[in-house]
């Protein structure tokens, strides 16, 4: 007989302290879910990777470590001069940085939870978000690695006393990732200076193959990288972002992806086309559209307008290409699916919003199936568990209507060109509006006017032209669709030489 599929939680974070709660279901009506923790003060709070375990600390004093099954305190670390603090993946080993209380004292430390041994230290001046935690574990724990003034070190995470077992040059480097499921590749990225571009490269973790790079890219205008590794550390995708856009298409800086792999399949720009694999909006704006894909078999794909748009929601059927419902959660700053993939949680957090704080609750249909206001929240999170310990959605479809793709496709089509008809006939005389502002280079710009997609654009590109379920296409879709076409039109032409040029 199957075992059951473990119970949902819920991680809620106060300014008077943290609690967990049980997920849901919930019996309607519900207003408070029963509480598996009563509310405990802290400063910070965090799941270990697998959720096994769960870190509490409370700044420049402590640090505890709770068992997630019985929410039973592991151990409790007394930490004077505590500035941070993080779990290893499967919350065997605590990582902690304290201020400095002399020159060159060993300051990061990395304790084993249940013994509360520290089993190594060194001395770091400073750390970043960009740099936190200093040393970085593969899922299993059998990989360690660090990032040292030019160079990356390997640590054996079974037995520190080792010291380090290997180092890999890098001059100049800024930052690194390493893979975690498998730990077999470990990324880093050198800045761009003195005129040498920017690089990420990409090397083994076995030392005897440490001696090149097994891909490598480089590029121009870049003074920050995300570094992203997908699931079985066979492909690295990479965030270029510089501050100052050197081509003048946008105030807010300049945003490449690139996409790496470790057998060089592929090394370069991520291509619209890669849509399949990727969920990739470019903005020209920082309109702040969330795209949130459950990791089911048969996923439910949500496109979601926070930050600077209302906060519309859609919750699609991906595989089907069917919009199953359409709903709202005004100013959410976080969103994220519940890892059985059915129920998707949105938060109104503080600092960056302090009033109308909550918590809404949605199922994979997109009903409202819970919501909780409070005066102040600072956190909102599901415990981690391993999708495949959940079975499937059995119900998903019931709620779909039967819209047929191609057949909607060939109704879009032909209502665009009768659009495009009636406004050719349209009398020359008629007042137009006035137009929005658009910043000095974006004036007549159909190219950069193209990689701009709000809410119904991104739509149409991820589900072939539909923008709703009754098949007619938006205005801003019919936009966009014509502009395109002008600039294929005008690319077209160009291309052959206009007869005014032959002439």
């Amino acid at each position: 007989m199957a075992s059951p599929p473990p119970a949902l939680e819920i991680l809620v974070r106060e300014p008077d302290g943290f609690t967990v709660w049980s997920g849901p279901p919930y019996p309607p009506g519900t207003t408070s879910p029963p509480q598996r923790l009563a509310k405990t003060a802290c400063s910070a709070t965090s799941f270990s990777a697998d959720g096994a375990r769960l870190l509490a600390t409370v700044a420049s004093a402590s640090a505890t470590v709770y068992d997630c099954r019985t929410l039973a305190v592991v151990k409790c670390f007394e930490l004077p001069g505590l500035l941070a603090a993080a779990l290893s993946p499967t919350g065997a080993y605590l990582q902690t940085f304290q201020k400095l209380s002399s020159p060159q004292e060993k300051n990061v430390t990395v304790w084993q939870v249940d013994t509360a041994v520290a089993l190594y230290q060194h001395y770091q001046k400073s750390m970043s978000k960009a740099t936190w935690p200093m040393i970085q574990f593969s899922a299993d724990e059998s990989v360690g690695c660090r990032m040292m003034p030019n160079e990356i070190q390997f640590l054996d995470p079974k037995d520190f006393t080792k010291g380090i077992l290997s180092r890999i040059r890098m001059p100049g480097i800024a930052a690194m990732q390493l893979a975690t499921a498998p730990g077999s590749h470990v990324a880093g990225f050198v800045p761009e200076a003195k005129g040498v571009p920017a690089s990420v490269q990409i090397f083994s973790c076995n030392k005897d193959a440490q001696n090149q790079a097994v891909a490598r890219r480089s590029f121009f205008r870049c003074s920050t990288v995300q570094l992203h590794w997908n699931k079985g550390s066979t492909g690295l995708l990479v965030l270029a972002q510089a501050d100052v856009d050197k081509t003048n298409q946008s105030y807010y800086g300049e945003t490449k992806l690139n996409y790496l792999t470790t057998d060089r399949a592929f090394e370069g720009i991520v291509p619209l086309s890669k849509l399949l694999l990727f969920s990739l909006i470019h903005f020209t704006k920082p309109h702040a559209l969330t795209i949130s894909l459950t990791s089911l078999s048969r996923p439910v794909i949500v496109l979601a307008g926070f930050g600077n748009l209302p906060g519309d929601m859609a919750f699609w059927d991906y595989s089907e290409k069917k919009l199953i419902a359409k709903t709202k959660a005004e100013c959410s700053v976080t969103s994220e699916w519940s890892p059985d993939g059915r129920h998707f949680m949105t938060a109104t957090t503080a600092p960056r919003l302090q009033i109308d704080n909550g918590i809404k609750i949605f199922d994979h249909n997109g009903s409202l199936q819970f919501k909780k206001m409070f005066e102040r929240l600072y956190q909102a999170d599901w415990k981690p568990e391993a999708s495949e310990n959940f079975g499937e959605i059995t119900d998903l479809t019931t709620s779909l209507s039967s819209l047929k793709i191609e057949e909607t496709k060939r109704q879009v089509s032909a209502q665009g060109s009768k659009s495009a008809q009636t406004s050719s006939k349209a009398p020359a005389s008629t007042a137009s509006k006035p137009s929005a502002y658009r910043p000095p280079h974006a004036k007549g710009s159909a190219e950069v006017q193209d990689k701009v997609y709000l809410y119904t654009s991104v739509t149409e590109y991820l589900f072939g032209g539909l923008a709703s379920t009754g098949g007619e296409m938006s205005k801003n879709a019919l936009r966009n669709k014509k502009r395109r076409e002008k600039q294929k039109e005008k690319k077209a032409a160009e291309g052959s030489g206009s007869p005014a040029d032959e002439s």
